[in-house]
């Protein structure tokens, strides 16, 4: 069991990925945008950060890189549906600055499960 952190600006999304991690055992706290995300963040730091990269406010990319910066030890994985960069590419660019795993949307369980794992174990 761990304790991650989910921020998306997508309310189904927060909701689903919130259910199918509880379900695993793990304790989630979710996030509008990356401005929520890493006030919550800060307050009390948590191992894993699961972050949409398209976001009002404060994106994801803007938010894996302060967490980096500030948190090294932090594991991040970022999600996005893509935009109009394309997910790949934008998922790509995440993992250059410092996401340690990438899903495209839309993601199934098994998927994040897997991600999730990998990312605490390493």
């Amino acid at each position: 069991m761990a304790r991650i952190l989910v921020i998306d600006d997508d309310e189904l999304v927060r909701f689903t990925l919130k259910t199918i991690l509880e379900e695993d055992n793990h304790e989630v706290a979710v996030a509008k945008d990356g401005v929520e995300g890493t006030a919550l963040f800060t307050s009390q730091p948590y191992p894993l950060v699961i972050t949409d990269l398209i976001m009002p406010e404060k994106e994801g990319m803007e938010t894996i890189i302060e967490l980096r910066k500030n948190y090294p030890d932090t594991k991040i994985i970022a999600i996005s549906g893509g935009g109009q960069m394309g997910v790949s590419n934008l998922l790509k660019v995440a993992q250059r600055i410092g996401a340690d795993q990438a899903i495209a949307k839309p993601f199934g369980r098994d998927e994040v499960l897997d991600c999730v794992k990998e990312c605490l174990e390493s």
